[in-house]
């Protein structure tokens, strides 16, 4: 039996935590930080037994480490990007633990754009072509050259908002000097990349590593946009659905063009990566391109592909930990999931705080219904707001409309002042 702990406080962690309380071979689960709602509405159908949720109060690397050793914990699943990026998992490693997520060197892909494609570009996995910029002018007298739309991009993390299409000269001035002159992301956008606009419909895949095989996953797809079709700001995923129908002839081009030659150059390069990698793709005319590599499940795509999973995640995290990802085979229900976030209004930008969630608790009634919480917080009644994406509803099915319709029947057990979500999720996915 095991003894687990979750990093990070989202709905993919949420997510993740339940995927765990799912294993016959899980004996208690920890969650730094977590969220309460990560406590609620999972006791019925989930396990047999009880396995106790503890959310701990732990952030910084030597936090962590610390209550790793203390508490004897086997396995360390790691969610956020930014915890790998700081070099978590070379940490822990360090202490012989059991970690699900690559070393900060491995995490580079996500880190760095700039690395990323020129990793591409090097081995020749199809991606955009592309221009970097560590200076706002030199990026603006490229912008008087080129052709319309255009992809900026921020370097660095930006919880995934840092990505803009521009559709005009205007636009495009106006981005780079929000990002690089303001730093409306920080140090993220010191530098940036200006790439090509690809046209195509996009969707997300996973690679299950051990540094040396992979398996990859069924086919997801988010919604990042605010609005309905695909209009406004970037967020974090406004919503996902899987499997989707239409990637399933491109499986084998995507493993041919992408993940192999990706594995074989981080060989090539020295770095070793064990955990989950995320694909975002678009698929153009001319095949399956990269838009960008992520370390870690995505959210909200864990919270329609771990719901589908038919394996045990111990026997996963097992493969990636003992070097035999090549002897694994993923599992998955015969099912559709789609996920619905409901966020705060004004999110990506300002949002109020500390509104309360009403729940009708017949939500927990579904085996095949999860809610994942990720920006809440208690309050002496229940649970209210506390970020931007506040929850998000999982609905499965036989069929993908039906899975979409449960979910959205399911949102409306849940309110709270100013909620907002798309009404459009799963609409271009069949």
């Amino acid at each position: 039996m095991y003894k687990v702990l979750i990093i990070g406080s989202g709905g993919r962690e949420h997510a993740i935590v339940s995927s765990f309380l799912k294993s016959s071979r899980v004996d208690e689960v920890y969650v730094a930080p977590g969220n309460p709602g990560m406590l609620l509405g999972y006791e019925d159908y989930y396990s047999d037994k009880q396995i106790p949720v503890t959310l701990i109060d732990k952030t910084t690397i030597p936090e962590i480490c610390s209550f790793v050793s203390d508490n004897k914990i086997e396995i360390v699943f790691v969610g956020p990007e930014q915890s790998l990026a700081d070099g978590l998992a070379d940490e822990l490693e360090n202490l012989k633990v059991s970690v699900i997520g690559p070393k900060k060197e491995g995490a580079r892909l996500e880190a760095s754009k700039i690395y990323a494609k020129k990793l591409m570009k090097k081995y020749g996995i199809p991606t955009a072509d592309f221009q970097q910029f560590d200076q706002s002018a030199q990026a603006k007298e490229y912008l008087q050259q080129v052709a319309f739309p255009v992809v900026i991009k921020a370097d660095g993390l930006a919880a995934g908002k840092g990505v803009v299409i521009a559709n005009d000269y205007n636009q495009a001035l106006e981005s780079v000097e929000k990002i690089m002159e303001k730093s409306q992301f920080g140090n993220a956008g010191d530098k940036i990349i200006i790439e090509e606009f690809l046209t195509g419909w996009e969707g997300s895949i996973f690679a299950v590593t051990d540094g040396h095989n992979y398996k990859s996953t069924i086919v997801s797809q988010d919604y990042k946009k605010l609005l309905e079709n695909d209009k406004g700001p970037n967020t974090g995923g406004m919503g996902a659905v899987a499997p989707v129908a239409k990637a399933e002839p491109h499986l084998q081009t995507i493993e041919k063009t992408v993940f192999d030659p990706l594995f074989k150059a981080l060989a090539n390069e020295h770095i070793s990566y064990k955990g989950f990698l995320y694909a975002g793709l678009i698929f153009t005319d001319q095949g399956p391109k990269v838009l960008e590599f992520n370390c870690r499940l995505g959210d909200p795509e864990a919270q329609v592909i771990l719901p589908l999973l038919d394996n045990d995640i111990i026997e996963i995290c097992e493969a990636i930990n003992n070097n035999s990802v090549d002897d694994l085979k993923l599992k998955w229900k015969n099912k559709y999931a789609a996920n619905i976030v409901l966020a705060s209004q004004g999110y990506p930008g300002k949002y109020e705080k500390g509104l309360p969630i009403e729940i009708n608790e017949d939500i927990f009634n579904d085996p095949e219904v999860s809610v994942y919480y990720a920006g809440v917080r208690d309050n002496d009644d229940g649970l209210e707001t506390a970020g931007g994406r506040v929850l998000s509803v999982t609905a499965l099915a036989e069929k993908m409309p039906d899975a979409l319709k449960k979910a959205y029947a399911n949102i409306k057990k849940l309110s709270f002042k100013g909620q907002t979500y798309r009404k459009d999720i799963g609409i271009n996915a069949k």
